[in-house]
């Protein structure tokens, strides 16, 4: 979505709205495409003193599979977003974005801004205890089946405590 801002570029306290919807259903991380829902993308850009700030935010609702547990869930994901706008540059400057002809691409900066705050660890919970990596039951849910392995080092010790037991 373009947005032409011709109407506020000299008028200090101006400001224009937005507010569209933006498909990354396409979008792959790490073998998955969690972005299923479109992102909605809500803002404005303001006239404040002469230089053009766009604020605003982008959101959806992803859906993840877990890294330790590897179970799905859905989880909310916002996106503050916050440019300087300008007609020309003076020197170089990476925070601020240059218009094309008095317009700026939402679509482009709200993307951009949304992949890449995209996470690169999920977790369901921040306390999930993940998989035995031994019978590989979701630790979660039930208790571990694997009887206890004692250390080797330590094997002559356990039959030393087993025999007092005795």
């Amino acid at each position: 979505m373009r947005l032409n801002l011709q109407q506020i570029m000299h008028v200090p306290g101006a400001s224009i709205p937005f507010a569209f919807q933006l498909d990354l259903s396409q979008e792959a991380f790490f073998g998955e495409y969690p972005i299923s829902r479109p992102v909605t993308v809500t803002g404005h850009v303001k006239n404040v003193a002469d230089v053009l700030m766009l604020e605003g935010e982008a959101k959806s609702l992803l859906d993840y599979t877990c890294d330790r547990c590897m179970c799905r869930f859905s989880r909310e994901k916002a996106v503050s977003l916050r440019f300087l706008l300008a007609e020309t540059l003076e020197g170089e400057d990476d925070d601020i974005v240059l218009l094309d002809h008095d317009e700026v691409d939402l679509a482009d900066l709200a993307g951009t801004a949304f992949i890449l705050d995209m996470d690169t660890k999920t977790l369901c919970s921040e306390d999930c205890k993940g998989l035995c990596p031994g019978c590989g039951v979701n630790l979660n849910r039930e208790a571990c089946r694997c009887k206890k392995q004692v250390d080797p080092r330590l094997a002559k010790l356990a039959q030393l405590l087993a025999q007092d037991d005795e």
